[in-house]
Formats: structure tokens, sequence, C-alpha cells
């Protein structure tokens, strides 16, 4: 019956492949060499299968031995992966870090700090999702994601508790070819207006009715930052960007900040933080996180 097959059959039979006989595998079991021979064998009629051909001085795994030791390592692997996380979790380790990261954060930031993340929490799964504005704050107010990694918005969410990580600059740009570019002095509101502005859409309702950052009333609404980017350096139109995702840009010349009226020439600063709900503070993996994205 397969249903017998038990944890110490399968750890004994990988152990006598890697130490490469029945008596090394009782020596690193602490077992007598009887034992492991008896499991195995008590492996093999319970699954209908030979592992080893024992006619050498050794044994040798057979093929069809070959093809099962994978299985079993797996099996093991994860029986072991399942008691080490349990042993976490009582100790109020994080089962797993679920974040929502603004598509405005830099993504160089969050991904050395995922990777830094890996070697500390082997074992502990990191969710990441991206989204922009309203859409942000969604997951994290609903519960589906622990922990937010934002931009500030013009509206208070008095469930969430913030925790200040640092500011980035937005700045508004366009392609260098644009009417705007040609325009002499500063850039006013008025003159805006006359052109295609190209918007992040909120995909969330909760900055319904509130048009954030809309100036012309000729605009084009795009779903992400990427074909945002594009747009612009294709001339369709003028609009904000974070600044470290078009310094490149700038400096090359495809792309010209604009020196827009009652607006600093280095950009809008917005702050970004750390949010998560009031009643479900950050586990020692979230708060380490947390910590690592402050000194960015």
């Amino acid at each position: 019956m397969l249903d017998g097959i038990s944890l110490d059959q399968l750890r004994t039979f990988v152990a006598a492949v890697d130490e490469g006989s029945f008596s090394a595998a009782a020596r690193k079991l602490n077992r007598v060499q009887s034992a492991v021979s008896g499991w195995v064998a008590g492996l093999e009629a319970q699954i209908g299968v030979t592992l080893f051909d024992r006619s050498g001085r050794f044994p040798k795994l057979t093929a069809e031995g070959v093809l099962l030791l994978a299985d079993a390592r797996h099996i093991v692997s994860g029986v072991d992966k399942l008691k080490a996380r349990a042993k976490l979790m009582t100790s109020g380790m994080e089962a797993e870090l679920s974040v929502v990261v603004d598509v405005f954060f830099p993504a160089i930031a969050i991904s050395q700090a995922a990777k830094e993340f890996a070697e500390r929490f082997p074992i502990t799964p990191l969710r990441l999702f991206v989204e922009g504005l309203g859409a942000g704050y969604e997951p994290v107010l609903d519960g589906r994601c622990s922990l937010g990694i934002l931009g500030s918005l013009p509206v208070s969410f008095p469930s969430l508790v913030s925790e200040r990580l640092g500011e980035i600059s937005l700045v508004m740009v366009a392609a260098a070819d644009h009417p705007l570019v040609a325009f002499e002095g500063r850039i006013p509101r008025e003159e805006l207006g006359k052109h295609i502005q190209l918007v992040l859409t909120d995909r969330s309702k909760l900055l319904a009715g509130r048009d954030y950052g809309v100036v012309s009333p000729f605009n084009w609404r795009l779903a992400d930052l990427s074909t945002k980017h594009a747009f612009l350096k294709q001339s369709l139109g003028w609009g904000s960007m974070p600044l470290h995702m078009v310094d490149q840009d700038v400096s090359e010349g495809r792309l010209v900040i604009l020196d827009v009226d009652e607006m600093p020439r280095a950009g809008v600063r917005i702050a970004t933080s750390a949010y998560h709900l009031a009643a479900s503070p950050p586990g020692p993996a979230g708060r380490w996180l947390i910590d690592r994205l402050k000194s960015v």
C-alpha cells in the first residue's frame, strides 16, 4: 500500500544513495545497518519496485530507482520546508510577504532589496505587485497585501499606518520635437491645455471624480507607465514622469524637461512611504524590508 510509505523510508533511501552504501547511510542516520536495509526493503515492497541492484559490493541504483530518487528528494525537501516554515510562523515570522509597490518607485531599489530578502529569508515567499495611484492602496486596504510601498495621495486612509521612506521627483517632459519645447519662457497652464496630456489611468475607484494632476482638457489615458514613457518619446503628448525613469532620455536629448509656470524645474517632490493596516503591523520580514528601503 503506497499510503503506508513513511518519511523515514524515504530519508533512508536518499541517504543510501548519497552516502554510497547502507552502512554509510546507517552512520549518517545514527541507525544500525539492519534498520537501514529493512527500511529500504520495506519501501521496495510497498511500491513494488526494486530500487537497488545488490549484486555488487555496494548497492547500485536501478533505472527505476534513478527515476524515483528525484520524487523522494522532492518529498523529503517539501516536508523539511514545511517544518521550517511552521517553526518560523510560531516565532512570529510571516508565512509569506505580499507587497504592492507604486509604479513610480525605482525598480532598481526594489530588485536590489528583493535579492537581499531572498538571502535573508530563503523560505519566506515574496509576492510583489506593481500598481499606480489609488490601485496601489486597494490591496493594502482590503488585506490582499500586507505592505504597500506607495507614493502619497491627496486622500487620507484612517485605517492605514504609514512610515516615510523618502521622495521621488516628478518632472513634466515632452519629446525634443514637441511644440511645447519651442515655447519661449516659462510655459503657462493655458498653453499646456492646448496640447494632448498623457495621463496614467487610476484603475481604482478611490480617486473617482478627482483628476489628480490633469491640466489639459485634451488627454489620453494610459494603463501603465512604460506605455506612457514610449508615447512621450514618440511626441504623442506631454506629461509627468518620475525623474529616475527619464533622466537618461533627458541627458541624451530624446526628452526635454518642460519649464512649467508655478512648478519647480527640478520637479515636484512626492513622498513615498510604507503602508500597512493599523491592525496588522509588519512581522520580521516586513520590518526588514521597510528598513532596507529607507536606505535607498
